[in-house]
């Protein structure tokens, strides 16, 4: 079974035992969570939501919050002695999807 569902403005396809990274949430490590919004699920029979499948829910296991690699932000005008350098960490969500269900 394979659902496409939004959390953090994206979307993403999984299929149970998937293990993603999604934008940070607030659970803890070893927290269950459960996304409502379901824009399709695909099983036996294809089912698409306008916007949303009614029912439907993906239940996650959150394995770590952290943070990715840095990123270097380096912003110059040439010939003007303007430089600036700033990195950047976005934090994630490591999760395992459990059941899709509807």
């Amino acid at each position: 079974m394979t659902a496409i569902f939004v959390t953090g403005g994206k979307q993403y396809k999984v299929s149970e035992g998937d293990v993603i990274f999604v934008e940070k949430l607030t659970a803890e490590a070893e927290e269950t969570v459960v996304f409502d919004e379901v824009l399709a699920v695909v099983g036996d029979e294809v089912q698409i939501g306008k916007p949303v499948v009614e029912g439907a829910k993906v239940t996650a296991k959150v394995l770590k919050n952290g943070k990715s690699k840095k990123v270097i932000v380096y912003k110059m005008h040439p010939k003007k002695g303007y430089r600036r350098k700033q990195g950047h960490r976005q934090p994630y969500t490591k999760i395992q999807i459990e059941t899709i269900s509807l």
